[in-house]
């Protein structure tokens, strides 16, 4: 089921009009690692991995609408690296990719 939400978050960033194209690289560059950390998680910690995973789509559906809402934006990746913290001793990986992830999408709200 993750594998299937990070896909098709992709698929919305390749086709958003709303992300330049330097934008969009970047952020399914994030993506593609998130995936792959993410999947390892799942395999211990199914539900964590889908908050993870459901904050990680709202967060990206916010930074990639065409009208953004800043303080919409700020509050899913403020829930985003809420559902890591946890994680960031046991898999940092994953923690660093979510904070690069947050960060990129909460500067695109500026």
């Amino acid at each position: 089921m993750i594998e299937k939400t990070i896909s098709e978050l992709e698929a919305k960033v390749r086709s958003s009009a709303a992300v330049g194209d330097d934008k969009k690289q970047e952020l399914l560059d994030l993506l593609s690692r998130l995936k792959t950390e993410i999947g390892r998680l799942e395999k211990t910690h199914g539900e964590q991995a889908d908050t993870i995973a459901g904050f990680t789509q709202l967060s990206t559906h916010e930074a990639t609408r065409q009208n953004k809402n800043p303080s919409t934006l700020e509050h899913s990746v403020a829930g985003l690296r809420s559902s890591v913290e946890e994680f960031e001793q046991t898999h940092p990986k994953l923690a660093q990719i979510v904070d690069n992830l947050s960060k990129t999408l909460s500067s695109w709200g500026i």
